[in-house]
């Protein structure tokens, strides 16, 4: 009887030790998951970060390369009236050479 006694004793202590572990284990858990979310937030955040910071970026060089190409323009458009206004005779010849090209190229048969 005294064997079987101990028997269900130790089974109860084994039980009670399967519970303490058991609840240890999903403490342990709930400390992964919560950490794990904090990972994933901070990731996202950083991403986030980053995108933003990459637009910006690319917005900026953008423009920076949208004001080359308009000072660009500007001072082609500069050179060319210069050029009607010293050889105005040579400006409409290739007028009239550039009007003779497209229409010849563009008219249908």
């Amino acid at each position: 009887m005294a064997t079987a006694m101990k028997a269900v004793q130790k089974n109860t202590a084994s039980t009670e030790d399967l519970a303490a572990q058991v609840e240890t284990l999903r403490a342990d858990l709930s400390k992964l998951t919560e950490t794990m979310t904090a990972m994933g937030k901070n990731a996202k955040d950083s991403a986030i970060h980053a995108a933003s910071d990459k637009a910006a970026q690319l917005r900026d060089s953008a423009a920076d390369k949208a004001e080359t190409a308009r000072l660009q323009a500007m001072e082609l458009q500069g050179q060319a009236n210069d050029f009607v206004k010293n050889q105005p005779a040579t400006a409409l010849g290739i007028a009239a050479g550039v009007g003779f090209l497209v229409g010849f190229l563009t008219m249908r048969k």
